[in-house]
């Protein structure tokens, strides 16, 4: 009879351990990617006063697309820790950017561009700072490990930013890394146009579309918080 009640016992303890253990399983936060374009609309998109996007901007063929001056394009949130995933396309002789951590920067609103370009036939193609997959007049992406597709044709990227730690990938490759707590970031950042921004880069901020005046097409943009 003891024997009995001390099975029960034991049995009891145990259902309860295990339905503690699912509870703080199912409580517990995990990373899901977001989509931040539904493919068929610029909800959750909005123009710097967080009105509706300049009608440059458009959905076509299930992406993003600016084809005459509207103006730069912001998400709605704000975001540090992050890996962002999008696909990217420029006509003959385009110039764009993704931008993040865009925020205030000693009185400039300012961000980190990841650098969209078509590198054979726009002036920037000449300075590595400023060339696709650059983070923009900072740091030039890795050439031996940089294949960008042809105009026209889509790109990959991805930017992972972690705390100083930011990571530029293109067509699948890592084409840079940097660690803003550096001496190399911080020589790099001192010729830069960002020089005045001592901190720049080190906000979180929103996720921005660049207008350039010049045709670009961004689909497949994906989120997920770190």
């Amino acid at each position: 009879m003891i024997l009995r009640i001390r099975s029960i016992v034991a049995l009891l303890l145990v259902g309860s351990c295990a339905a503690t253990s699912g509870l703080a399983q199912d409580t517990k936060k995990t990373k899901e990617w977001k989509k931040l374009f539904d493919g068929k609309t610029l909800a959750g998109w909005t123009n710097g006063s967080g009105k509706a996007p300049g009608k440059g901007w458009s959905v076509v063929d299930g992406a993003i697309h600016c084809g005459n001056k509207g103006g730069d394009i912001f998400t709605e949130a704000d975001y540090y820790n992050f890996e962002l995933k999008f696909e990217w396309k420029v006509a003959k002789g385009s110039n764009s950017g993704l931008k993040y951590r865009h925020a205030d920067y000693s009185g400039k609103m300012v961000g980190c561009e990841y650098q969209v370009l078509d590198d054979d036939n726009h002036s920037n193609g000449k300075n590595p700072k400023q060339t696709a997959g650059s983070l923009y007049d900072v740091l030039p992406p890795d050439a031996k490990a940089k294949q960008l597709k042809k105009v026209g044709e889509w790109n990959t990227s991805r930017i992972v930013a972690k705390d100083a730690k930011v990571e530029h990938w293109l067509n699948g490759k890592k084409v840079l890394v940097i660690d803003m707590e550096s001496a190399e970031w911080a020589k790099a950042l001192a010729k830069s146009k960002f020089r005045d921004a001592p901190t720049f880069g080190q906000k979180d901020g929103r996720i921005m579309l660049q207008d350039h005046g010049d045709p670009v097409w961004f689909r497949r943009i994906e989120i997920m918080e770190l």
